[in-house]
């Protein structure tokens, strides 16, 4: 990537889990050896795997792929959980 890349996708400030895991704290299910596979793998990935590894998510039947405004992410999230809390 070149450095105007990087500065066009660059990250937004941590989000309180991010910074949660930079304190080790995660989340149910993850310790700070699953956090190194994860970021390895990614830093590993070539970037027409990467690109692979993303259309292959977007080919998903069952699921949808959307942007939506960064304030309403709480929001989804919620939904979501509360979704899947009811066995969908």
């Amino acid at each position: 990537h070149t450095s105007s890349e990087e500065s066009r996708f660059s990250r937004p400030a941590s989000t309180p889990q991010e910074m949660n895991i930079s304190q080790g704290k995660y989340p149910p299910g993850w310790d700070a050896e699953r956090v190194a596979r994860v970021i390895a793998h990614y830093e590993s990935q070539t970037e027409e795997e990467a690109v692979a590894e993303d259309e292959a998510a977007l080919e998903v039947a069952d699921q949808t792929v959307m942007e939506i405004p960064t304030e309403l992410v709480p929001k989804v999230r919620e939904l979501l959980a509360k979704h899947r809390s009811a066995g969908n």
